[in-house]
């Protein structure tokens, strides 16, 4: 509960830039709520003056009649009171809706802020679904919240007041019993509250983990398809579904169970307030008039009650949003680089390994005391079995984390005394998932360079061996990719991404299992438009394919997080270590697969296939 009033307070901190605004609102709200309070005691004198003429006229008194000019005076205030609340709650609306907009974009800036100063590791650690969750379903339930909830809640506190004041101005006696309403009221609520607020907080925990579940999921379908994997993801979906279920259900009945516990002891009152209100009218105490104003100045204590109440679902939801935004907002930064300012004299692409170590948990080190040195324009291939150490290698050098002990120097300058914007400007990368996004094919190439000239462009597409294949689009260069970029084939995005490295010209270049998910046919052409690339260019290349890498300058063998082996293709097949393990093991793969796809044969049989092996294979 502290947190919870914690980070309402930091919301607040958001409302500052608006706060004339706010202010003014205010002032129109309470201007609406003190007439609204005013209308029953007037209405109350009409009725007063109005009973006491008919009164006269029924003991027969000479002129005795309906004070019709003072009736009327009544009608034309009530009217104009009324009038005034519509106007002045209009504008206190149109004002605090500005505001709360407002307030939301801010927010919503600062989280796109904070999300770009987050390190790598955030990501890594976190669905993101949950992130996107936060950002847009939390962010939304906190506007929705102040939108509905601001004014009425304000509005409410000040028509409880002013009805407590009038009905004290009525009659002390019997507004000393009423107001007893509004601490039960209260105490109600809060006992409710209280025990409800743990199952809207993990209503929209569990909200996210759904979010980030349905993400995965469908990214994943064809995968799930093709393993018949969907009985799992139902079950995984049912588990994460029924959680949600499980404490929306809690969370809405236990805050259901507000209105109708505040609406009976509002009831209660009401009930003897009438009775006891009846009683000072028969002698002489009240007024008819001031009775009715009483009776209705608690419906008016009512009606903000139940408001606050029904809101209480809303309000306790936007509390464990407001929660979950803050988390990430709280979330540690990567390190300021304000004083580093070193940079190499002159990018050559020199890059040396010190005594590397790195570990994503400190207990258990991943790399170790790691050592190599590369000349400028090598090519380097990293190989190794799977959670080797390869992938982090390239992580470290790009700084997405930071090394634990050791130094990593480009041309001579370690890259903690550069700041990280300025190590990953030198280099390019090409991917094994290569990213575009919803733009034209001319603007998905130039992205590395915003300012790139149509021949530039034009010129990278030719060097990426990609401009045929442009040219053969309905709209050519300003065909539009759609937003999964599915209307173009897996190898045709990497090529569309070895073009944007092109315009790019950066100094040192990482290729991560760029060609492991084509063809051979498209494997060949990009193997051939990354030599283009990589000529002059230090390269790093993260490889399963053996085969594509035998023309390294160098090759790195890890395991386990150290270097076990390095030297050329041919040096490393003489020494009969790992990589002539993993080598040969690939090279027999390979072969068999050769040879089966030349013998294969799909023949129909009712309606199903099966495969006629030759005589001469053998499973192995």
């Amino acid at each position: 509960m502290k947190e919870f009033f914690s980070s309402l307070k930091r919301l607040g901190k958001y409302l500052k830039p608006y706060k004339s605004n706010f202010i003014f609102s205010l002032v129109l709200v309470v201007i609406a709520v003190v007439g609204n309070s005013l209308i029953p005691f007037i209405v109350g004198l009409g009725i007063t003056e109005m009973t006491s003429n008919v009164a006269d006229m029924l003991r027969g008194l000479e002129g005795a009649g309906i004070n019709f000019p003072y009736v009327a005076e009544i009608i034309i205030i009530t009217l104009l009171i009324a009038f005034t609340n519509q106007v002045t709650t209009y504008y206190a609306s149109f004002l605090m809706t500005n505001v709360v907009q407002g307030t939301m974009k801010d927010l919503r800036e600062d989280i796109d802020k904070k999300i770009n100063r987050l390190p790598v590791s955030y990501f890594d650690k976190n669905q993101q679904g949950n992130i996107l969750s936060r950002i847009t379903n939390d962010v939304d339930a906190i506007n929705n919240a102040m939108q509905q909830g601001l004014v009425q809640i304000i509005t409410s506190i000040l028509g409880i007041i002013l009805s407590v004041v009038m009905m004290f101005i009525l009659s002390v006696p019997m507004a000393s019993i009423a107001i007893l309403i509004i601490p039960l009221s209260l105490i109600i609520s809060r006992i409710i509250v209280k025990k409800s607020q743990k199952y809207f907080t993990g209503q929209q925990n569990a909200l996210g983990d759904l979010n980030g579940y349905v993400q995965e999921s469908y990214s994943g379908f064809s995968i799930i398809k093709l393993y018949d994997k969907e009985t799992d993801a139902l079950e995984g979906f049912k588990n994460i579904n029924h959680k949600l279920a499980d404490f929306g259900f809690k969370a809405s009945f236990m805050s259901g169970l507000i209105n109708p516990l505040v609406g009976l002891v509002v009831n209660l009152s009401y009930a003897s307030m009438t009775i006891l209100g009846g009683y000072y009218v028969i002698f002489g105490a009240m007024t008819i008039g001031g009775l009715q104003a009483f009776i209705q100045y608690i419906w008016l204590i009512n009606q903000p009650l139940s408001q606050i109440t029904q809101l209480t679902g809303i309000l306790q939801s936007s509390g464990a949003a407001v929660q979950r935004v803050f988390e990430i907002l709280d979330e540690e930064e990567e390190e300021s680089e304000i004083d580093k300012t070193a940079i190499p004299e002159k990018i050559e692409g020199n890059i040396s390994f010190e005594h590397v170590s790195f570990g994503y948990n400190p207990e258990t080190p991943l790399i170790k005391d790691l050592n190599f040195e590369v000349k400028s324009g090598q090519t380097i291939a990293i190989v190794g079995p799977t959670g080797a150490g390869k992938t982090t290698l390239i992580n470290l050098l790009m700084r997405f984390y930071d090394i634990d002990s050791g130094e990593i120097k480009i041309d001579g300058v370690s890259t903690k005394d550069m700041k990280r914007s300025y190590v990953r400007s030198l280099f390019g990368m090409v991917l094994q998932d290569a990213w575009l996004y919803h733009a034209s094919i001319s603007d998905n190439i130039r992205f590395a360079k915003l300012d790139a000239t149509e021949y530039e462009v034009v010129d990278a597409a030719k060097t990426a061996n990609v401009h045929h294949f442009i040219r053969t689009l309905p709209d050519g260069y300003e065909m539009v990719l759609n937003k999964e970029a599915s209307n173009i084939s897996q190898g045709q995005k990497q090529l569309l991404t070895i073009a944007r490295v092109v315009i790019a010209d950066p100094k040192i270049l990482i290729l991560d299992e760029a060609t492991s998910s084509v063809d051979t046919r498209l494997e060949m052409l990009i193997q051939k438009a990354m030599k283009k690339v990589m000529k002059g260019r230090t390269s790093f290349v993260i490889a399963h394919r053996l085969s594509t890498i035998r023309d390294a300058d160098l090759i790195l063998v890890m395991d386990q997080g150290e270097i076990v082996e390095q030297g050329t293709h041919e040096s490393l097949l003489a020494k009969n270590g790992l990589y002539e393990m993993l080598y040969n093991s690939q090279f027999t793969q390979e072969k068999e697969m050769m040879l089966c796809r030349q013998h294969i044969h799909i023949m129909p049989m009712d309606r199903k296939f099966f495969i006629n092996f030759p005589k001469n294979y053998k499973e192995k």
